[in-house]
């Protein structure tokens, strides 16, 4: 059993499923709202530097969705600046447990980081993004 600090976007189906699955895993979360909470570039960068640039962003935030924003094509500066300035834009959900981070919510190494039980999901399965088809969870910033 870990205690977990979760970033997430209030309201979001996903994320909801995401924390049930952690909850049945009988973690502990720390719920914090990504989209309010104060963000610094190093406390960012945290949750972020290991990954490539194109895979910091949200890929169902509205400005992504319809091409305004293409993050293949941004340095890590400019990422940074948009992610800083638009929260919902930020992949998530964002995990912290101690020292150790995570971005988004692949249940293979949610599962290998810790553990989700025996109602882990099917081996590949991804749930990020929002559950719905509208994609009311990346366009309602609630």
């Amino acid at each position: 059993m870990a205690h977990i600090t979760f970033f997430e976007k209030p309201g979001c189906s996903g994320n909801a499923r995401q924390k049930a699955l952690l909850r049945a895993a009988r973690h502990t979360l720390d719920v914090r709202d990504l989209l309010e909470w104060r963000w610094a570039a190093e406390s960012l960068l945290a949750f972020l530097a290991p990954l490539p640039v194109a895979e910091w962003f949200n890929r169902a935030a509205p400005r992504i969705k319809s091409g305004e924003i293409v993050p293949e094509m941004l340095d890590a500066d400019t990422a940074m600046a948009l992610l800083l300035a638009e929260p919902l834009l930020i992949r998530r959900p964002l995990m912290a447990l101690g020292e150790q981070r995570m971005v988004g919510f692949d249940a293979d190494r949610v599962h290998a980081w810790v553990g989700l039980g025996p109602n882990a999901p099917a081996s590949k399965t991804s749930l990020e993004g929002c559950a719905a088809a509208t994609g009311h969870c990346a366009s309602t910033p609630s």
